[in-house]
């Protein structure tokens, strides 16, 4: 199976229907991920996203994964076409199953990490509505959905790229927390109600002015979206322990997502959601110190800050997304 490069990118995008090699434009491999190769092709009137799964990701612990996920990502963003609002979801363009690449709707030129915004220090309030609304559509649109429980029911990926490398991994290191995280996940794994992104970061979140696009469809399943959930409201955590100084902001952030999602999701009564969430913030939390995928922007002092309010967190539950960020 030949790996994805820009120098053969044009070639692939041609033998799938797209314009002739010689009328393909620049290819650029775009970075930010472990699991995939992703190429960004610049085509006549347009540009498109390539993407090919990796068997084993690019980590320093061993991690591998089933690279046929890139079709269930295929799958959900068909699926969710013209079932949501508050933001964009890619349209499907290609699927290669020798390959195991696809090739998706461009977001538009501006568009830029969440992530990227957020390490800057620029707390935009929209950004964070538009993340809650979008998630919000997404519950609201699947919840209790036969279809989506039919396609999507499957979380063998979902074990492989989160359950096992942030929860199983870290309990393993840390024997004394074991019992909170396997209590966790049969919880978790009880609460089977609508789809689950399983990856809803800033790195996933392109804000393209007052839009918001939700791309890296991979880990998708059904399951418990309390997980979505906990898994920004973690990464506004992590940055409030890497700047300090803007905390205050971060948290009016985690509580514009939450008001947002809640107004989205509102015809299906999501007050539990946030309870929920609350039981996951801690593990994931200590996961991005101590996992097998640690967050790379923290030095050993906040590495230390972090460990301890997670920690802080299972000795004693926040109440609320408000009370967890004033920890």
């Amino acid at each position: 199976m030949p790996e994805l490069t820009p120098a053969n990118a044009p070639e692939w995008l041609s033998a799938h229907g797209f314009p002739a090699r010689g009328a393909i434009g620049p290819c650029f491999e775009l970075g930010g991920g472990v699991s995939n190769k992703v190429i960004l092709a610049e085509l006549p009137g347009g540009r498109a996203v390539l993407k090919q799964a990796l068997g084993r990701l690019r980590v320093e612990q061993e991690w591998l994964s089933d690279r046929t996920r890139i079709f269930r990502e295929a799958a959900a963003m068909r699926w969710l076409q013209g079932k949501v609002r508050g933001g964009c979801i890619p349209r499907l363009l290609a699927e290669d199953q020798t390959d195991c690449t696809i090739a998706m709707e461009a977001a538009p030129p501006n568009a830029e990490m969440w992530k990227t915004m957020l390490l800057r220090g620029e707390c935009q309030i929209s950004a964070a509505h538009g993340a809650g609304t979008l998630l919000g559509s997404i519950i609201a649109a699947s919840w209790h959905n036969p279809e989506a429980q039919d396609l999507f029911g499957d979380q063998t990926v979902f074990d492989q790229l989160r359950i096992d490398p942030y929860y199983r991994f870290t309990a393993h290191r840390h024997p004394e927390l074991a019992g909170y995280f396997h209590a966790l996940m049969a919880r978790s794994t009880a609460r089977r109600v609508s789809l689950v992104h399983g990856d809803w970061s800033p790195k996933n979140l392109l804000v393209a002015g007052p839009e918001i696009w939700a791309i890296d469809w991979e880990v998708v399943h059904y399951g418990d979206p309390a997980f979505d959930v906990a898994f920004l409201l973690n990464h506004l955590l992590l940055k409030s322990v890497l700047m300090p100084h803007h905390g205050a902001a971060l948290a009016s952030l985690a509580e514009t997502f939450m008001q947002s999602l809640r107004t989205a999701a509102s015809k299906i009564q999501p007050d539990w959601i946030e309870a929920a969430a609350l039981e996951h913030l801690p593990a994931l939390l200590l996961a991005r110190v101590d996992g097998k995928s640690p967050a790379e922007y923290l030095d050993p002092n906040m590495r230390a800050t972090a460990w301890k309010l997670g920690v802080d967190l299972i000795a004693k539950p926040a109440t609320c997304v408000t009370e967890a960020f004033t920890r």
